[in-house]
């Protein structure tokens, strides 16, 4: 007998569906044979096709081993996909991982294929979690192709519904690392609004261009609050709360004051000793519940720091001054 735990993300689920997409080796006419001859049962009672699954509740599986091994088996979906990345974090509604730089978080025109959320599917398709049918685990928060960091799933709809509700109410805490150029010696916020121009992939600030035919763009209220680190010839770095969470808004702020990120070549940046996209890393964050996670620098920024002889360890704090 195999025994399988229900929980929260199989929450609602009726005991045939449920069936089919833990056992994709088994026909949907084999799944109503073991309910109806009793090869399935639910609290160790005869289950019906209909019956809800509730968190909490077991189903039990009189099959062997080598059987369940050979129903579980599933086809090529994400051939080719690599199931490489980092884990910071995981239970049955969330997982939490450190994207590194130069990986799409979701597909766009150009890629389609390897992005982290797609690693991510292979990922919870392998172990079960996930049929490839039903509602797909999604990233409640999204980074710049050449940002490394923390990126949220939620592995079920009210897991990203909940996740969503706090990124729109500001409940959640984000905090960056970012080298940029010049000198910057005190704390700071940066509040002026953002416009997006899609066409060029660049986030403006507002009044700064208008649109086609004289009509404004759409303006979006943006925060950025920073905290310099440590200063090293004519660089500094930055410690970031994103208070709101706009595409390119910590790239944008920083260039119109006057301090491009390093490397970041589309909003004025320049490489330096190799690094030829944006040091910009999403270290840590905060649930709204107090959980905190946390980032490590990847290697190759790190020994950027290293050779400006600017430290490698990122904040304790949890709250960036004004």
């Amino acid at each position: 007998m195999v025994e399988y735990p229900i929980t929260r993300a199989e929450n609602g689920k009726k005991l045939h569906r449920f069936l089919r997409q833990n056992l994709p080796g088994l026909p949907l006419s084999g799944v109503y044979k073991w309910i109806r001859v009793g090869r399935v049962k639910v609290n160790r009672k005869k289950g019906k096709p209909d019956l809800v699954l509730h968190e909490g509740d077991t189903v039990q599986l009189f099959v062997s081993d080598e059987e369940y091994a050979a129903l579980r088996r599933r086809g090529p979906k994400f051939q080719g996909v690599p199931r490489t990345f980092e884990i910071l974090y995981e239970d049955g509604d969330l997982l939490v991982v450190n994207k590194p730089a130069g990986l799409l978080t979701h597909p766009d025109r150009q890629e389609h294929r390897d992005t982290l959320i797609n690693r991510v599917l292979a990922y919870l398709y392998d172990k079960g979690e996930w049929d490839g049918r039903a509602f797909a685990p999604a990233a409640a928060n999204r980074l710049d192709r050449n940002t490394s960091g923390i990126v949220l799933i939620g592995k079920h709809a009210q897991a990203l519904r909940e996740l969503a509700d706090a990124l729109r109410g500001r409940r959640v805490d984000k905090r960056y690392l970012a080298l940029v150029h010049g000198r910057i010696e005190t704390p700071g916020t940066l509040k002026q609004a953002l416009i997006r121009d899609h066409e060029n992939n660049r986030t403006r600030l507002a009044g700064e261009k208008r649109g086609r035919h004289g009509v404004a763009p759409e303006t979006l209220e943006a925060e950025t609050r920073y905290r310099p680190l440590a200063v090293a010839e004519r660089l500094t770095l930055l410690d970031i709360t994103l208070v709101s969470g706009r595409t390119h808004q910590i790239r944008a702020h920083l260039a119109a004051a006057g301090h491009p990120l390093v490397g970041d070549i589309k909003y004025g940046g320049k490489p330096l000793r190799g690094l030829r996209h944006q040091f910009l890393h999403a270290y840590a964050l905060t649930l709204a519940d107090g959980r905190r996670f946390v980032a490590p620098l990847p290697a190759e920024l790190r020994k950027l720091l290293e050779s400006y002889g600017l430290s490698t360890d990122v904040p304790a704090e949890t709250s960036t001054s004004t």
